[in-house]
């Protein structure tokens, strides 16, 4: 049967790009399922800052009138002007294990890509990797943390048969809570010795200033992955909505941040694993007009054991101080206070060898493994 794939055209096609996933994860016991309305916002452009500063297209796969898969083809100046001026991304892919399908949706992105002068597509990309990126390619025994993707393991072969190559690996590490909250000996005397330099302390983000802190990580994000591969600056609107997204979660205590002479110099966020909750809703907060998935949440949001080191950053002229073995210990003695078991490190880039090594130091274990994938877009056009 033909598969026909077309561009997203109003709230109908939009609705259909949304609920596809619920469809093909039915049977998946590991999937969360996101919050419809979150996705709605994520996919408006009145509502999400990308979409002034980069360029979205939505296509839809249908075969026999049903949906079978979607993608989103990207333009981020940002990303040219840092990286690669002929590439181009791609994200949001989901797809039923149809090489023919995915084939389609490929030359899809490929083609509106290859319209505006792009010669090669990275991804999967949702819309940057300020956002949820790559595929799972290994570690589907548990589910996502909060912001990570999760997919079948089908999908990494519909990207290698239709000619896609390994681009990077995303790892992702576990730590299990020690019975007394303290880091591991190596970790907890890189810490006093760090904080043992003139001038530095540490402390967590101050509520009665939270815009002032906020600012002050935004700065230092921008600074820290100037360099790092894919990465794009953070707009002060994108900031803003992410905040936005982020503020009912954030727990002050969990956002540290190290100062040097009284200037901002280091951060790192931990979040309480929304997912563990989430799971109750099944992507809904009401049911027949009742808030029941709500209820659900709040009760679920009580039992959340597992936070993620969602993001830390050094200032350039601060990396060699020792302040991310400061950021680890301070935060991770307040995720014990907190009662919290486990702590996912997620996501470090597989040839981040100095970051990794952290990882293992502080007691982690690699568990789950993401891959962005590449491929010029001749072949698929």
């Amino acid at each position: 049967m033909t598969i026909s794939v077309t561009p997203v055209r109003g709230r109908s096609d939009t609705t259909a790009f949304i609920r596809l996933p619920y469809s093909l994860y039915r049977a998946d016991p590991h999937w969360v399922a996101p919050l419809e309305r979150e996705r709605r916002d994520f996919l408006n452009p009145r509502r999400n800052p990308f979409y002034g500063l980069g360029t979205v297209q939505l296509f839809l796969a249908r075969r026999g009138g049903m949906v079978v898969g979607r993608i989103a083809a990207i333009v981020d100046p940002r990303f040219q002007d840092r990286h690669d001026p002929k590439c181009g991304q791609f994200g949001l892919f989901e797809s039923v294990d149809d090489a023919e399908v995915a084939a389609a949706l490929y030359g899809a992105a490929a083609d509106w890509l290859g319209e505006r002068g792009l010669s090669r597509m990275l991804g999967p990309l949702s819309f940057s990797t300020n956002d949820e990126c790559g595929v799972l390619v290994e570690g589907f025994d548990s589910p996502p943390t909060t912001l990570m993707p999760h997919n079948p393991p089908y999908y990494s072969r519909l990207f290698t048969d239709c000619g896609f190559a390994e681009a990077k690996d995303l790892l992702s590490w576990r730590i299990t809570m020690p019975p007394d909250g303290e880091p591991p000996a190596a970790i907890l005397r890189a810490a006093e010795r760090a904080l043992g330099a003139p001038g530095v302390r540490v402390r967590p983000l101050d509520p009665q200033r939270f815009d002032a802190d906020m600012a002050a990580v935004k700065e230092i994000y921008n600074d820290a992955w100037a360099e790092n591969y894919a990465s794009v600056p953070m707009s002060d609107s994108e900031f803003a909505y992410c905040v936005r997204r982020l503020k009912p979660i954030l727990k002050p205590e969990l956002l540290q941040i190290v100062e040097v002479y009284g200037e901002p110099a280091a951060y790192t966020l931990w979040l309480p694993d929304t997912n563990q909750a989430l799971c109750a809703a099944r992507g809904r907060l009401t049911s027949y007009g009742l808030p029941i998935a709500l209820v659900r949440i709040t009760r679920a949001g009580r039992r959340i054991n597992r936070t993620r080191a969602v993001t830390s950053g050094i200032k350039e002229e601060h990396r060699l101080r020792g302040l991310m073995a400061v950021l680890l210990t301070e935060t991770q003695r307040a995720a014990f206070r907190l009662g919290y078991t486990e702590t996912e490190l997620s996501w470090i880039l597989a040839d981040n060898h100095h970051a990794n090594r952290y990882a293992q130091a502080f007691g982690g274990s690699h568990f789950r493994t993401h891959r962005l994938y590449e491929r010029d877009l001749g072949g698929l056009r």
